[in-house]
């Protein structure tokens, strides 16, 4: 994929705008004190973040504001889907676990996926941020941010939370599973 990300027409920035406008005043205690029409004003003004919010929502991710940077000005959008995204299960960690694959290769990997998408994963730290603001990956997991030292023998991390309690295990990074996506962040 070209490094351009397409811009949104403008019936569909519209309506991706109205879908966030909505999720936004129904999860209010995901971003008290955020004021939706400055989030708008951002969005507005970087198209190219609608793209990949747009690609966050096709793929099920549910993009909702979970904070604003005061420092940069930017706000963060997690994806807020009560399972891991749909559109973005069955795949392994990143390009190099999805070429050792010797058969039943994933489509995709979770590293391409996001950076395709305009996005990063989440890290374990942001995971468990996004934890404390509802009972998310009850039923699936979602890779997260693997620490280098880990991914160079081999491995893989990923979350989930059950028992109320979030998990962090390890899995070879070429490993794949249908209840297994990812969870993304993007800073507009």
């Amino acid at each position: 994929m070209n490094s351009m990300k397409p811009e949104l027409p403008s019936a569909q920035s519209q309506e991706l705008l109205s879908v966030l406008k909505t999720r936004f005043a129904k999860n209010i205690n995901r971003h008290t004190g955020i004021e939706w029409v400055k989030v708008q004003n951002r969005l507005e003004t970087n198209a190219e973040k609608l793209w990949s919010l747009n690609e966050m929502e096709i793929t099920g991710g549910e993009p909702d504001v979970v904070a604003h940077d005061t420092k940069t000005g930017e706000y963060v959008f997690y994806d807020c889907s009560a399972e891991s995204p749909k559109g973005r299960r069955s795949i392994c960690y990143d390009h190099e676990a999805l070429e050792a694959r010797k058969e039943y290769k994933p489509e995709n990997s979770a590293i391409e996926m996001a950076h395709d998408m305009g996005i990063e994963l989440l890290s374990e730290q942001q995971y468990r941020e996004l934890q404390q603001l509802g009972n998310f990956d009850l039923k699936t997991s979602s890779w997260v941010k693997t620490p280098a030292d880990i991914r160079k023998l081999g491995g893989a991390i990923f979350c989930d939370r059950r028992y109320n309690t979030i998990f962090v295990y390890h899995n070879g990074a070429e490993s794949y599973y249908a209840a297994r996506g990812f969870r993304g962040l993007l800073r507009v």
